[in-house]
């Protein structure tokens, strides 16, 4: 399940693509299977691991060659270990609602971009992650460690791209019917996964991941611009 729109990075076999704060590699895995060359980067050691594992699992499967992988690595995206204009295109999904300087962080993935690259950032939009945090106390930073620690408007986040030195190129939020789904989460309780509610609706999604029925695919498009949880950014540096 992508939240980013791959044939927007100009993904092509040989492009140089980082996944910084890649999690368990889902877009990773996806540049990589369309010829990129990827790095994945995280904070989590057990979530590099995984990647690392899934990679080298796809290798033995044939599906991707081992010039894809370079690496999975731990990191901090306000710290990065890379030269300057290393990477095509830059990924960053659900990250930077978690660090404390956002500005760094954007900074570092603009420093590592090469002129005329483009990246690729999602973060909660903001309806749907203001009735989150009005639900539950429980779900966001302080209360929980590394959590989220602000809610952007889509003007915020255009104005500290555009801060970072990138010209925004398009937008568009996703994953419309995941929205209830921790709505539901937050008036439980988050930690409650367990409630017969929640895993009713946790069965629904993954069928619907599974399966991609066609009524699905299109309440999802009517509903993502209204209640899409992830509102993801285009942004190219200017060569």
């Amino acid at each position: 399940m992508l939240t980013i729109d791959l044939d927007r990075l100009g993904v092509a076999p040989g492009v140089r693509a980082l996944d910084a704060g890649s999690g368990f590699g889902r877009h990773a895995y996806a540049l990589a299977r369309r010829g990129a060359s990827v790095v994945a980067l995280d904070r989590a050691d057990e979530e590099v691991r995984a990647t690392r594992a899934t990679f080298a699992a796809m290798y033995a499967a044939g599906e991707v060659s081992a010039e894809r992988f370079p690496g999975a690595l731990r990191g901090d995206a306000t710290r990065l270990p890379f030269g300057d204009a290393t990477f095509d295109c830059v990924v960053t999904a659900e990250v930077l609602e978690h660090v404390p300087d956002d500005e760094a962080a954007l900074g570092e993935l603009v420093r590592v971009l090469r002129p005329g690259g483009v990246l690729a950032v999602t973060v909660p939009s903001w309806l749907p992650e203001r009735i989150n945090w009005a639900l539950s106390e429980e779900y966001h930073a302080p209360h929980v460690p590394g959590g989220h620690v602000r809610i952007y408007t889509r003007r915020a986040l255009r104005a500290k791209v555009r801060r970072a030195g990138l010209r925004p190129t398009g937008q568009h939020r996703a994953h419309a019917l995941h929205s209830p789904y921790w709505w539901l989460r937050c008036a439980v309780g988050p930690a409650r996964e367990d409630h017969r509610l929640v895993r009713a609706y946790r069965r629904l999604l993954e069928w619907e991941i599974v399966r991609a029925p066609r009524a699905m695919r299109v309440l999802e498009r009517l509903l993502a611009p209204l209640i899409g949880k992830s509102y993801v950014l285009y942004a190219e540096r200017p060569a």
